[in-house]
């Protein structure tokens, strides 16, 4: 880019700004408008709820504020890759997104929109979509390198169904070609893709791996939403649920996502997890005891109350016959009995366990709803962890920036 480009990029920050959502809200309409057959790769729920175009704007504000150096923001690029490789987007969708984009910038601004400034953003995005688009490229040839490994959709068979609380159930996820997959990385996530006749289209949504690594099958621990009117992931977690049984086919993509546990990790972990956020960390802790792991493991958990907390036997278990791995649950609504069993009564906080030990030198790995990840990685940092040790997921379109 010139830096007459830059300069002009600069100066729109204070619009995007103000006019960001708006922005993109209309881009979306726009693009599935011309192209009504991206409604099948693009989340719908996250379109109705706003997310999407949140995050979007988000993304292109952020950009803007560092188009002098975009490679400062290679860690959200990643993030964002991670997704994008989950859902098969491919160069191709760069095309599309940029003309419709370029045209809404055209639209919204009106006469504001000079041919300089046009110029400069199709530059800009042109840039962006060539830096993304590259990285993207280098993590499909990580997956295809991999042992197993694949790319884009591939069918997968239902092999068992498992209750594991009144509302979490896992799906094991067996290739139905007979193959084997590629053993993810603890903390890493897949797309399932299914028909949802309540929307005439194929949706995909994102489900942590709640297994340890292997190379037979991958299982997925889904909770199933309640309520009349639900997002389309609702739709698609409840239809897995009540529609898909044993032997029914989903098509899955690779493991996929950087919220991971790093191979070479040697210090304390601390894991705390809300709701169904247990799924990834649940994974990490599996793998981490199957390797025998020195160093002391900390779990702390936070649910409703015993009937929706998933797994309690298998890690009670781990408790017992783990001497390094030490446990602290939380109950909103906890019994007389579940006090006698040691679990904590309210939301999870870190402050209510005297006995924990908030180790400098350990790594902190946080899943749960966006409010529970922001009041853990506040106490965290309030007792004074260091910000670089705490890694947090959050399902959906990525809108907490904390570190």
């Amino acid at each position: 880019m010139k830096t007459e480009q830059k300069i002009l990029i600069t100066a729109t920050v204070p619009v995007l700004k103000e006019n960001g959502v708006l922005l993109t809200k209309y881009f979306y309409n726009r693009m599935f408008t011309h192209h009504p057959e991206l409604r099948n790769m693009f989340n719908m729920g996250n379109q109705q709820s706003g997310k999407q175009q949140t995050a979007l704007a988000m993304a292109v504000l952020a950009y803007a504020e560092h188009i002098a150096d975009p490679t400062v923001l290679i860690p959200v690029v990643d993030r964002i890759g991670q997704k994008h490789i989950s859902l098969d987007i491919r160069p191709e969708h760069y095309i599309i997104v940029g003309r419709h984009l370029i045209a809404s910038i055209q639209e919204v601004l009106g006469d504001a929109a000079s041919p300089e400034i046009v110029d400069a953003w199709t530059a800009a995005y042109n840039q962006l979509a060539a830096l993304m688009s590259g990285h993207e490229a280098n993590l499909y040839e990580q997956q295809t390198n991999r042992t197993n490994g694949w790319t884009g959709w591939r069918p997968f068979k239902v092999g068992k169904k498992m209750l594991e609380s009144a509302e979490i159930t896992s799906f094991y996820l067996y290739p139905a070609d007979g193959g084997k997959v590629t053993p993810h990385q603890p903390g890493q996530f897949i797309s399932v893709r299914l028909f949802l006749p309540q929307l005439n289209l194929k949706q995909a949504r994102q489900y942590s791996v709640s297994s340890a690594p292997g190379n037979e099958y991958y299982r997925i621990s889904v909770k199933k939403e309640k309520g009349t009117n639900l997002d389309t992931d609702g739709m698609i977690s409840n239809r897995l649920h009540d529609f898909i049984n044993e032997n029914d086919i989903v098509d899955l993509t690779a493991p996929a996502g950087n919220f991971t546990l790093a191979p070479d990790i040697d210090a304390p972990v601390t894991l705390i997890s809300g709701g169904v956020g247990i799924t990834p960390l649940l994974s990490m802790l599996n793998s981490l005891v199957e390797s025998d792991y020195s160093h002391p493991i900390t779990w702390l958990h936070g649910c409703r109350d015993e009937s929706v907390h998933a797994f309690r036997n298998q890690l009670n278990d781990i408790v017992k016959t783990k001497t390094n791995v030490q446990q602290h649950v939380f109950y909103n609504q906890a019994t007389d009995e579940n006090k006698d069993a040691g679990v904590l009564e309210g939301f999870l906080d870190i402050n209510k366990v005297p006995s924990l030990n908030l180790r400098p030198d350990a790594h902190y790995f946080i899943c749960g709803p966006s409010v529970f990840i922001q009041k853990q990685y506040h106490d965290l940092v309030d007792a004074g962890v260091n910000k670089q040790h705490i890694y947090f997921e959050e399902f959906g379109p990525q809108l907490l920036s904390l570190n």
